[in-house]
């Protein structure tokens, strides 16, 4: 299997996208091996946002036409935050349908375990422990089986997920596995065994997922599922360090969601990667996760200092003079100059549909 890496240093990032074929990407993006561009992690992080790739992209040479996949691909993430926006915490819940055949509210034992006997989604488990990555085909495989098959509400099942993707966003995670359980659908998105030897090169048969799809509306819930478990989702915060403000200068504020390393460098400042234990009691992530944010706002933003903190006692312990920071569902509580975030296309608002959205923002699109 691939090893997939992914580089600290915001020049490398920039070389991705310079490697990006969106002609490829339409036609092999559902297999497992297929020419994704793996800049999800970047993204979510705030490091680059979809209107600069989109514009990238088409700086490269390629049509609209030819990288329409690609840039709709790129307005689903842009749709999962439209969304977060407008309902903001409801998304936490199911959205628009209430999960049928719900048994738990866990997980899956031998989903975290990596020992679910479908050999495609067990190796990428594992890999997924070491790289905080996994394929969108593989996400949906592993929240059908939890949610559709073991009968696990999707909401726990989401967080253990997200805790561990170097490219959690809650809204594009929650929304997805809510997408898959038919909350936030029409229907629950299932996969059989056939589906998963076609996207992940497999030949594997005879296991409980070796049925038509008739089938499952009779299946009961597999032996190798039925041992559920809640698991201690925990963030390994750092220690809190001592700053220095200078109140002559103003106070920008970087976080989870913002690591953008371009963001107004010219202007010098007090440059604050905040980390409210708040925010990561509610929405916990991994070591992996955790250093990857850190490291990368330590090769890439000059002078950024940590605090970590709640943002009213940030504002009490240092009063900064000016205070700017990215809007983003979880910065409600912030004070001082809001900035908007980058999106491909002006549509805002929530629409009940991707293809609703799409059809819309496509009006833009020049062919």
């Amino acid at each position: 299997m691939k090893i997939i890496k992914f580089p600290l240093h915001f020049s490398e990032v920039q070389e991705r996208i310079q490697q990006i074929n969106p002609v490829k990407y339409s036609n092999t993006r559902n297999y497992i091996d297929g020419s994704v561009s793996y800049l999800s992690p970047y993204i979510s992080r705030g490091i680059i946002s979809t209107k600069d790739i989109f514009q990238q992209v088409l700086n490269l040479g390629y049509s609209v036409k030819q990288s329409e996949k690609f840039i709709q691909e790129l307005t689903w993430r842009d749709y999962w935050q439209q969304i977060w926006i407008a309902k903001e915490k409801e998304i936490n819940f199911d959205l628009k349908n209430k999960q049928l055949k719900v048994s738990n509210t866990a997980i899956s034992k031998s989903i975290v375990e990596a020992n679910t006997g479908i050999k495609a989604i067990d190796t990428a488990i594992v890999n997924f422990y070491n790289n905080g990555y996994l394929h969108n085909h593989l996400r949906m495989y592993i929240a059908s089986l939890a949610c559709n098959v073991a009968q696990s509400h999707w909401s726990f099942p989401a967080k253990w997920m997200y805790y561990h993707l170097l490219d959690a966003d809650w809204a594009s995670n929650a929304l997805s596995w809510q997408w898959v359980a038919g909350t936030n659908s029409n229907k629950k998105y299932i996969a059989n065994q056939d589906n998963i030897n076609r996207y992940c090169h497999t030949k594997q048969s005879n296991t409980f997922l070796d049925i038509s799809y008739d089938d499952f509306d009779t299946l009961q819930i597999p032996k190798e599922l039925l041992e559920t478990n809640f698991y201690l989702l925990k963030t390994p915060l750092p220690e809190k360090e001592f700053i220095k403000i200078d109140e002559k200068k103003p106070t920008y504020i970087y976080n989870f969601y913002n690591l953008d390393p371009l963001w107004d460098q010219e202007i010098c400042a007090n440059r604050i990667l905040l980390l409210e234990p708040s925010h990561f009691n509610e929405y916990p992530i991994s070591l992996n996760s955790m250093n990857f944010m850190l490291e990368f706002s330590k090769n890439n933003i000059d002078n950024i200092q940590l605090y970590v903190g709640e943002f009213n006692d940030f504002i009490l312990d240092h009063a900064p003079s000016e205070v700017n920071y990215k809007e983003h569902p979880l910065n409600s509580h912030y004070s001082g100059i809001k900035v908007p975030r980058d999106f491909i296309f002006d549509v805002k608002g929530y629409y009940p549909s991707f293809f609703s959205y799409w059809k819309k923002c496509k009006k833009e699109l020049i062919y």
